[in-house]
Parts: C-alpha cells; sequence; structure tokens
C-alpha cells in the first residue's frame, strides 16, 4: 500500500473517530460474514459503527485523537466499535452480542484514559452507569434533601387537616342522628 493511499485512510478513520471518547475492540477473525453483517445491522439500530483497521493505521491516528492509550487492544485482527452511545451501553451490547456467538472475541474496552482488557474489562465497564444513569443519580441527590424538606413542613399540616376532616364527618353525623326540629 503506498504512502498516499496510506495517509488517506488515515484521514478517512479519523474522521470517523475523532470525536469519540471511547471505543470497544473486537477480533473479527472466524465469524462468518452473514453473522458479522447482522451483527452490524443491529450496531447500527443502536446507533452504532464497527471499523475493520489495521494495527498500524489505528495506533497513528490514536494519537491524534481522544483515544490516546487504546493501542494496547490493538493485537491482530481488529474491529473498533464506536458511536454516540456511551461505551458501558456499547459494553453491554457487545456481551449480548457474545452470547449469540461464541466465536466473538472481545478485546477490550478504552474509556477516559482507562483500558479495560479482555473480556473481564468488558463486563467491568457494562457495569459502569451510562451518563444518562450519572446524571439521573446526581438529580436524585441533589433533589433528595429539598423532598424531605418539603415532607417535613407539609406532614404536620397533613395530619392537622386530616383530624379537622374527621372531627367535622362527626358532627355531620350527628346532625344526621338528631330528629330535625321544625
Amino acid at each position: 500500500m503506498s504512502k498516499r493511499v496510506k495517509g488517506l485512510i488515515e484521514k478517512e478513520i479519523q474522521k470517523r473517530i475523532g470525536d469519540i471518547d471511547g471505543v470497544a475492540v473486537i477480533s473479527p477473525r472466524g465469524i462468518e460474514a452473514t453473522k458479522t453483517n447482522q451483527m452490524r445491522r443491529r450496531l447500527r439500530e443502536k446507533g452504532l459503527r464497527m471499523l475493520v483497521v489495521r494495527n498500524n493505521l489505528a495506533r497513528r491516528v490514536s494519537g491524534k485523537t481522544k483515544l490516546s492509550g487504546f493501542e494496547s487492544l490493538l493485537d491482530g485482527p481488529s474491529a473498533l466499535v464506536y458511536g454516540q452511545a456511551s461505551v458501558p451501553a456499547i459494553a453491554r451490547l457487545l456481551l449480548d452480542e457474545k452470547k449469540n456467538n461464541e466465536k466473538l472475541e472481545l478485546r477490550g474496552v478504552f474509556l477516559d484514559g482507562e483500558v479495560y482488557a479482555g473480556e473481564k474489562g468488558v463486563e467491568a465497564a457494562s457495569k459502569l452507569p451510562t451518563r444518562e444513569e450519572a446524571i439521573a443519580t446526581l438529580v436524585a441527590a441533589i433533589l433528595g434533601p429539598g423532598r424531605k424538606l418539603a415532607g417535613a413542613i407539609k406532614g404536620p399540616g397533613g395530619k392537622l387537616g386530616a383530624v379537622l376532616k374527621t372531627i367535622e364527618e362527626k358532627a355531620r353525623e350527628k346532625e344526621g342522628a338528631a330528629p330535625v326540629v321544625a
């Protein structure tokens, strides 16, 4: 392959993975073409892409992107799984794909400068909260004290209202039970 062609391929790879923060690496070796296409289709439905790359080209490109440091996952034939979804969501999806196809080799996941190597690393990354889950947890932690304060303020007033309502209902029953005097 000439330097010019390699340069064009590097630019294309950099254009595809330049904006992403994390990536999963799998080995496409031994997977039939039809199963690969089916897996690509399922990934595409979730907004993800799979890119088979040459390791040397991926190493060159990674130095120019946010993915600097994931090169240790590149060993033998490699395919990058990336997308706008969070890396824990990608890891969960790849574990589901592993259940469908035992030949799928999970090399690892790269997230926030950390490498989660091997299938155990992918499992560990899948247990991390996604961006949406982390935001929901943070919002719940922020709103928790306010909710408790509102409950403390509203609680005694609610009890007082319930007691007054009961007294009012009993008074009406007594009026209804007593003979009406004309």
